[in-house]
């Protein structure tokens, strides 16, 4: 949609890697709370949108790659061309890369932790830096249970969310003095369209994850929405700062093997 001044009772989130999955679903939630929205994605995110319009909120939208400062840098301007302010930040956007690590090309690791790791580092310096100008603003990075634990065959996936994790403890570190707040998310296995493309070229099933998660089931999109909604909302996380939230059904909390884990689970 074109540019339009919004009233400035209203808040106003940038959310990266908005055309799909959990990014489409966090959009369309933080819409129905309240927020309007600048989308990016390396589509145009026509769907997410009309969603979010639905939903009561105004959506602009940024085509670009992330792993590029232009993009951060179109994404702040429409944000504050179209809207007057910027309260929050989400760095969704990301890729996967499932291979041995003996067999992960320099090309695979280093577009990896460009779009992962580069990407929300460029998108908290050039949002960021304009929340810190206001002495205000929240920023939550989407990572995963793959950033706080070792997974086989994810080498740079791993790494970069690793990396993820660190940036974002040591941006609330640095910057939660001067009132931006800056956490993340860890969810699971989220069942998405990334999820699916995934299982045919891995070798592993939905009865793998399944069985891994104490609560039995994948991730929704919309649980790490929730979960992204009240980190943003300063009402109801205003003194939360550094934490990586794992939305995970207990995966990184669970020593169990596998057959002592299934038989803790209801008949």
């Amino acid at each position: 949609m074109s540019l339009e001044r919004t009233e400035f009772g209203r808040p106003v989130a940038i959310v990266t890697g908005a055309a799909r999955g959990i990014g489409r679903s966090i959009s369309v939630t933080l819409a129905s709370e309240g927020y309007d929205l600048v989308l990016v994605d390396l589509d145009e995110p026509y769907e997410t949108s009309e969603e979010v319009e639905d939903a009561g909120g105004k959506a602009v939208s940024v085509v670009g790659d992330v792993a590029l400062v232009d993009t951060a840098l179109r994404a702040l301007s429409a944000c504050l061309e179209g809207f007057g302010r910027v309260d929050g930040l989400v760095n969704n956007a990301g890729i996967s890369c499932i291979r041995r690590a003996e067999e992960t090309s320099l090309e695979d690791w280093e577009r990896v932790l460009a779009v992962n790791l580069t990407g929300p580092f460029l998108m908290c310096r050039e949002v960021g830096r304009e929340m810190l100008r206001r002495g205000d603003g929240s920023i939550v990075n989407i990572a995963s249970v793959a950033g706080i634990l070792g997974i086989s065959e994810r080498v740079a996936y791993n790494a970069s969310k690793h990396g993820l994790v660190g940036l974002t403890r040591t941006l609330a570190a640095e910057w939660g003095g001067r009132g931006v707040r800056v956490n993340a998310v860890c969810p699971g296995w989220v069942k998405t369209g990334m999820d699916e493309r995934d299982q045919l070229t891995a070798g592993y099933t939905d009865a793998d994850i399944e069985s891994r998660v104490p609560m039995g089931r994948f991730a929704r999109p919309e649980d790490v929405a929730q979960a992204v909604a009240f980190l943003l909302d300063i009402k109801r996380s205003g003194f939360i700062n550094g934490v990586c939230l794992p939305v995970d059904g207990g995966w990184h909390g669970d020593g169990s093997w596998d057959s002592l884990r299934l038989r803790s689970r209801r008949p």
